[in-house]
Order: structure tokens, then C-alpha cells, then sequence
């Protein structure tokens, strides 16, 4: 098809769009877990736990968002993701719609193909 074809050209900036726009939710999510920022009308206690979730969101949020060692940073991101689903939404309901795990399983699709994907554009070259 001729507008796939042309459009295929954008496709390392779509890439780079994507990758920054789940780093921001990650860095969001980090923020809201170690500086209660955005203000949450339910904030949690820092446990270890956690501070190790905000830290790993926070941090990789914003090494993703930059372009710096996103296989890797992807990489650790995806299982902090799937260890925040099992261990504290897969207990309360098998279904993510029900359980409130849908934000733990959104951004993984886009984790998983930064991992798989060169982050080319809008990015610096350390292991990207």
C-alpha cells in the first residue's frame, strides 16, 4: 500500500516519540511514589519496596526519556512492571480491568519494543 510506504520513513521518530512519552508516564509514576508528586489522594507509605518501584521509575523514566541505555533500562523497567502486576494487583482479581492493573500493563508493549528497537532519533548514543 502506497501510504504505508510513504509513510514508513517516520517510522525512527514515531519510535522516538513513543519511547519518550512512556518514559514521562514512568517518570510520573516514579515521582508520584517518592515525592508524592502529582499529589495523590491516597498516598502510600515508602517501604522498601515501594522506594525500589519509585526509584526504578523515576530514574529509568528519565534515562529512557534522554535516550541513555535504553535496552537495559527497558529491560529492568519491564520486570519491575510485571512484578508490580503479580505482586499487588494479580491478588486481588484475575482480570486487569478489574484488579487496577491496566497501568502496570500498558506501557509494557512500548517497553519490550524499546528494548528491541535502536533509539535513534532525539537520543544520545550511550548503549541506545
Amino acid at each position: 500500500m502506497k501510504l504505508f510506504e510513504s509513510l514508513s520513513r517516520y517510522q525512527p521518530q514515531a519510535l522516538g516519540v513513543l519511547r519518550i512519552m512512556t518514559a514521562l508516564q514512568f517518570i510520573e509514576h516514579g515521582s508520584q511514589k517518592l515525592f508524592n508528586f502529582p499529589v495523590s489522594a491516597d498516598p502510600h507509605a515508602l517501604s522498601g519496596l515501594t522506594m525500589t518501584a519509585g526509584i526504578l521509575e523515576f530514574a529509568g523514566g528519565i534515562l529512557l526519556a534522554l535516550g541513555l541505555f535504553t535496552r537495559p533500562v527497558a529491560f529492568l523497567l519491564a520486570g519491575e512492571m510485571a512484578i508490580a502486576y503479580f505482586m499487588a494487583h494479580m491478588p486481588r482479581d484475575f482480570f486487569p480491568v478489574n484488579n487496577g492493573g491496566d497501568s502496570a500493563m500498558a506501557p509494557a508493549p512500548d517497553v519490550l519494543k524499546g528494548m528491541r528497537a535502536r533509539a535513534r532519533p532525539w537520543s544520545h548514543t550511550l548503549m541506545a
